[in-house]
């Protein structure tokens, strides 16, 4: 490695590295990120018969469920029938599996044991013959003229190494791969302002009877203590009243709570930030819970807070249609939907909602769906705006900053990741490979075969 210094006289230059690393050419298709979306994903083109790679920063699968603790599944059903189905169905089923304190009907809020679910899509992904990389961080993406991605640089243990493939699918939750390959992509809302994050974490020890006979600590209860909590004063490092709980194994309770205002999903620094003081908050809702609530928590300990950041927004790729609230107010259909959706639009406080004092009920902000209602999300928001052989999945995709709140969680993410790996093999059909003119009809096809929920649409064959 030969480094030379750029603009020596500036406080940050710039330095140009020139070094040879090997470039491995073994894979069809390359999927960056090891969350739901990322999972299902890889299994699926993997399924279709794809020889797969799937490269992940962290050392275990799952994302949000696993490194960043999320203690629940968000709702699989429209309250009449599950209608994330699939993968989506088969990994939910097999998690919830042996929990027997879940009633066998509950399909909405179950919790995650987050240890399970990890070894849940490691066998998935290895059964399916994908290739996982661990700690390996995607650093570069190389283009051609096209603007075709002809090779990614991944970061691990073993050095710099390139991966060429294909098609790719930016799984990354952050739009990297997709943005890096200079995919046109927004952040945030008119202001450039993102959700808040949440550094969940997990209380162990916590008395069982005194929990599930105490108080409850969910906003929507007027008596819950966390507005005394706040209220008294004692405990400045919480920021707010967002706190959700649950039993997720004997003794030990899971909390997505607190919000962490202005990180940057996208930046290195911020994230880092946020990371140190949200597990400084998860002691001090230990301390303010022991205080309040000392017949269930006066024992309890922070057993584990979570590796990564909750993250709830940051990039959205533009795709070739871009999802609004009108498709999500309409119960839209599309002729090229490869999933329904049915969670509500969960935009959580903004800082200055916060700080007013006011109780914000952010489950009310617009009107919910009725029983078996959903909308659709076409494949065109799954590919961006100019990039050949690059399919976008999850949190994502394109979509306007209102309808992402709903999009983004991890039962539609593990739909929409499906659709990923499925279309990603059917491109590898055609020369040269386009993921813009693949068959779409084949493509719901398949994806109701393997147990999707995708009703039949207008002027469908």
């Amino acid at each position: 490695m030969k480094p030379t210094l750029v603009n020596q006289g500036a406080p940050n230059g710039e330095l140009q590295f020139s070094q040879k690393i090997p470039l491995k050419q073994n894979y069809n298709v390359i999927v960056v990120g090891g969350g739901p979306s990322g999972c299902a994903a890889a299994i699926a083109a993997a399924r279709q018969g794809a020889s797969t790679l799937l490269v992940e920063s962290t050392g275990a699968l799952g994302g949000s469920g696993t490194t960043a603790l999320v203690p629940t599944w968000c709702p699989f059903s429209d309250r009449e029938k599950i209608i994330y189905g699939g993968l989506a169905e088969e990994i939910f089923t097999i998690s919830r599996a042996g929990m027997r304190h879940i009633p066998a009907n509950q399909l909405d809020w179950v919790p995650i044991d987050a240890e399970k679910l990890k070894r849940l899509y490691d066998r998935l992904v290895t059964d399916a013959g994908v290739t996982v990389l661990f700690r390996s961080q995607l650093c570069a993406v190389e283009t051609d003229g096209s603007r075709r991605v002809t090779a990614i640089v991944v970061a691990n243990k073993s050095g710099l190494t390139a991966y060429a493939a294909p098609v790719f699918i930016d799984c990354t939750g952050d739009g990297d791969l997709a943005a890096w390959a200079e995919a046109e992509f927004q952040q945030g809302d008119e202001d450039g302002h993102v959700q808040p994050a949440t550094h969940c974490f997990v209380l162990g020890n916590v008395d069982e009877y005194a929990y599930q006979h105490g108080p409850s600590l969910h906003p929507h209860n007027p008596q819950s203590p966390i507005y005394q909590i706040l209220e008294s004063g004692k405990y400045p490092l919480i920021p707010d009243y967002h706190i959700c709980d649950t039993l997720i194994a004997p003794r030990t309770v899971g909390f997505n709570a607190g919000h962490l205002w202005n990180v940057d999903g996208t930046d290195a620094q911020s994230l880092s930030e946020a990371l140190i003081r949200g597990r400084k908050i998860a002691e001090e809702f230990r301390r303010a819970l022991a205080d309040y609530l000392p017949a269930a928590y006066g024992n309890a300990f922070v057993a584990s807070t979570g590796a990564g950041m909750g993250i709830r927004e940051s990039r959205r790729i533009v795709g070739d249609y871009v999802l609004t609230l009108d498709d999500y107010f309409n119960r839209q259909s599309f002729s090229d939907e490869i999933c329904r959706n049915s969670y509500f639009i969960d935009l959580h406080l903004t800082k200055d909602e916060a700080n007013t004092g006011q109780k914000i009920d952010v489950e009310q902000r617009f009107t919910r769906y009725q029983p078996g209602e959903s909308h659709g999300i076409p494949y065109r928001c799954l590919t961006p705006c100019g990039l050949p052989n690059v399919l976008v999945a999850g949190r994502s995709i394109s979509c306007d900053h209102t309808v992402h709140g709903s999009i983004r969680v991890m039962p539609v993410c593990l739909a929409m990741g499906e659709a990923a790996g499925v279309a990603a093999a059917q491109a590898l059909k055609n020369q040269p490979v386009d993921i813009h003119t693949i068959n779409v009809e084949n493509l719901r096809q398949i994806l109701r075969k393997n147990g999707g929920y995708l009703p039949h649409v207008e002027g469908e064959k």
